[in-house]
């Protein structure tokens, strides 16, 4: 058995058309809109409306932890128009794109720059979404856990950490654990080229330490220090940022 596995498509919908070449499904662990590069500031739903250079002008507050000034800077650009309706008609563009290239089957799952509720729309029959439960596949059992936990960022699907521990409880013991985020160790949640901490999961930290899955698949860090280790018998792997690598990677049992 074969499995693909992406995440942090960013709207890659080219390569994600190919990814699931000579493999017998693809997983997808979400984050699949492209709001705002940070590494190209011309790409994106942000600089699309407001300019590369609003948009560059918006990545450094944000690198710099001045998000007070940063959301000064969103509303001026904002004064006047419908943020709503601007931002959800570009997200529609994008999963239209998106949810035709998935290969059939996949199994995919919310990143927390993500809109939930405007999937059901866009997956076709082929695409199965989960969040909080589990799916068999080649006779292991995978679970999924979307979205990301709070943060200043306040990206469009971030939960608290009860919620989020209640959506990891859910899935019992898995041999494959999938989730956008990270668990909580400091080595795959740092982002060396960002010079940050993301957040990540101390539910799924638990859950690896008592239930031991075989592995533990997640993205969300585009750069992280450590891109594979073990956490007792599970084997923890940054399965890599889509959007520049174009390459999925592989599971094979």
């Amino acid at each position: 058995m074969r499995v693909h596995v992406v995440s942090d498509v960013h709207g890659a919908a080219d390569a994600l058309g190919k990814a699931g070449e000579g493999a017998d499904a693809l997983v997808c662990l979400g984050d699949l809109i492209l709001f705002l590069d940070y590494a190209d500031h011309s790409r994106g739903i942000f600089p699309d409306l407001f300019g590369a250079e609003n948009a560059t002008r918006m990545v450094a507050l944000r690198t710099a932890k001045r998000f007070d000034e940063a959301r000064a800077l969103d509303n001026e650009l904002w004064a006047g128009l419908d943020r709503r309706t601007a931002i959800e008609s570009a997200v529609r563009s994008q999963y239209a794109e998106l949810f035709a290239a998935f290969p059939t089957p996949t199994y995919a799952t919310y990143g927390n720059v993500d809109i939930p509720l405007l999937w059901p729309e866009y997956a076709r029959p082929g695409t199965a979404v989960l969040d909080g439960t589990t799916a068999e596949i080649g006779g292991l059992v995978f679970g999924f856990v979307g979205g990301g936990l709070r943060t200043p960022y306040r990206t469009p699907y971030e939960v608290d950490d009860e919620t989020y521990a209640a959506k990891v409880a859910a899935l019992g013991p898995v041999d494959v654990l999938c989730s956008h985020i990270p668990p909580a160790v400091p080595e795959l949640c740092y982002d060396t080229v960002a010079r940050r901490f993301e957040r990540g999961s101390e539910a799924l930290l638990d859950a690896i330490n008592e239930t031991r899955p075989k592995y533990s698949l997640f993205g969300h860090v585009h750069q992280p220090l450590e891109r594979r280790m073990r956490i007792g018998t599970t084997e923890c792997v940054n399965v890599g940022h889509f959007n520049a690598t174009r390459t999925p990677w592989v599971l094979e049992w």
